[in-house]
């Protein structure tokens, strides 16, 4: 059933017939420069340097069981330099902990979105990032801060007008700029450390782990069109839309595929392939249409092909579209289905620990 849903929506292959291991490093650069290209926008390499200075900090924070840190990350480019805030939640038990690194909604730690002292409480680390303190939200036209100083390096750098980076891959560069610092401090364990992020901010943490390959696991919340899901027949949400509301989330050449979505030579599932072999995991809700949950789970079907040509188990699932309550995370592709709306909650929240959980994350 599931395989004849996928080939009904003529997806483009991302492996070519009788690839091996040996060609994916050739295979995964070719989808990550084609997907920055004509989607997110493109940030060449650049010398840069990162400080981080902690500016207060409460030791009684979850009462007691955490400390909390508030942080300023200053990067500096060849054009300029540039600091944003961020929070680092840290157990206050002994020993390594996992840390996710979650680019979110709010500045406040707690917030509805990240529950703190439940995070605390099963072992992990967190680092807050608010993405308006990184490069707002809006149509500025990308005229000042971090997006003006990465569009303009890239500029320099002979990359196209079209191609420039939108606010989803300033957001991702900025992601990892805060664990170049977080990544040393005493407590975080290296190997263990995840990308997360909700709807337009799961995109972000997408980018950020294709990207970034020092995030071992990347978790997609809702994060729908232009994110975990398949855009070829999906319900909801399509780029005609996302780019009407949200131009500036993305590079330009992006609006070519406006009610053109079939002559995309890419699909969502090039995103979600890239990961591998590191864990990810995707999360849908029931009522989320918009976002699409059924082609987020398709997403993750078409990737599992990239983990099982590197010899690891990939996405595995019953011959059906998922039904609200299912949690797979046998492979190394997690996906669960919740009832209810577009949220990321502490039900979220303790399935992805679960999943971690169970690949020794807190052993």
């Amino acid at each position: 059933m599931i395989n004849e849903m996928l080939s009904g929506l003529n997806i483009p292959a991302y492996l070519p017939q009788n690839a091996t291991q040996k060609d994916w490093p050739a295979i995964r650069q070719k989808m990550i420069d084609l997907l920055l290209d004509q989607e997110y926008g493109v940030i060449p390499e650049l010398p840069y340097t990162v400080e981080g200075k902690i500016v207060k900090e409460d030791a009684g924070f979850c009462a007691g069981k955490s400390v909390l840190q508030s942080v300023e990350i200053t990067v500096t480019l060849p054009n300029g330099t540039f600091t944003y805030p961020c929070m680092l939640s840290m157990p206050t038990t002994t020993g390594q902990h996992p840390l996710f690194v979650c680019i979110n909604f709010r500045p406040e730690t707690p917030d509805r979105y990240l529950p703190s002292e439940e995070i605390c409480d099963r072992g992990y680390a967190v680092l807050s990032i608010y993405y308006n303190d990184v490069s707002i939200d809006a149509q500025d036209h990308f005229a000042d801060g971090l997006a003006r100083m990465l569009r303009d390096a890239a500029a320099e750098r002979g990359v196209a007008p079209a191609q420039l980076p939108g606010k989803i891959a300033v957001w991702a560069w900025a992601m990892s700029r805060a664990l170049d610092w977080a990544i040393e401090q005493p407590g975080v364990c290296r190997n263990h450390i995840a990308a997360i992020g909700h709807s337009r901010l799961g995109k972000t943490a997408l980018v950020c782990g294709m990207l970034d390959e020092r995030f071992s696991c990347v978790i997609s919340n809702d994060s729908g069109c232009s994110g975990a899901a398949i855009t070829r027949g999906k319900p909801g949400e399509h780029v005609v839309n996302i780019t009407h509301n949200f131009p500036f989330w993305f590079c330009q050449a992006y609006q070519q595929y406006i009610n053109n979505e079939d002559t995309m030579p890419f699909e969502q599932d090039w995103l979600l392939a890239s990961i591998a072999p590191r864990l990810l995991i995707v999360g849908s809700a029931l009522e989320d249409e918009w976002a699409g949950p059924s082609h987020e789970y398709l997403g993750c079907v078409s990737a599992s092909k990239a983990w099982e040509l590197l010899g690891k188990p990939g996405f595995i699932h019953p011959d059906r579209l998922p039904e609200a309550g299912d949690i797979f995370h046998e492979g190394g592709i997690g996906y669960h289905l919740r009832a209810g709306k577009h949220y990321l909650g502490r039900e979220d929240w303790n399935r992805y620990m679960d999943f971690l959980d169970a690949k020794g994350w807190n052993a």
